[in-house]
């Protein structure tokens, strides 16, 4: 089992950690450490449990809003997810009449039988 050491406001504890567990060790006392700098700035030299207590306090009241937040949030997902889907939107695509497609083959032969005439006139 490794020890870690970590600081948490300006003072040294030797912590044991399951192996491959140092990481998350290193976060979470830079997490507390970060509660205690602004306690130990303020009010000077604190006793190490009063520092740690304090800290801790600090760490549980932004999880508490943290998980209220999560909660919350949660709910309205819920309420979002209850709602009625409606129904898909109908879109109709208009279908080309098969007539409408013979006239246009009719139109090109007839154009194309134009466009031969004239150039058997242009040049004879």
């Amino acid at each position: 089992m490794p020890d870690v050491t970590v600081s948490i406001g300006g003072r040294e504890f030797q912590v044991a950690c399951q192996a491959g567990e140092e990481h998350f060790l290193r976060a979470a006392a830079a997490m507390l450490n970060a509660e205690a700098e602004p306690l130990v700035q303020q009010m000077g030299r604190l006793p190490e449990a009063r520092m740690l207590l304090m800290s801790g306090l600090m760490l549980a009241d932004k999880t508490a809003a943290l998980e209220d937040e999560n909660r919350q949030m949660k709910e309205k997902i819920a309420t979002l997810q209850a709602r009625a889907v409606p129904p898909p939107e109908k879109v109709e695509v208009p279908v080309i009449p098969p007539q409408v497609f013979e006239t246009m083959a009719e139109i090109a032969a007839r154009a194309e039988a134009l466009a031969e005439r004239i150039e058997e006139k242009a040049q004879g």
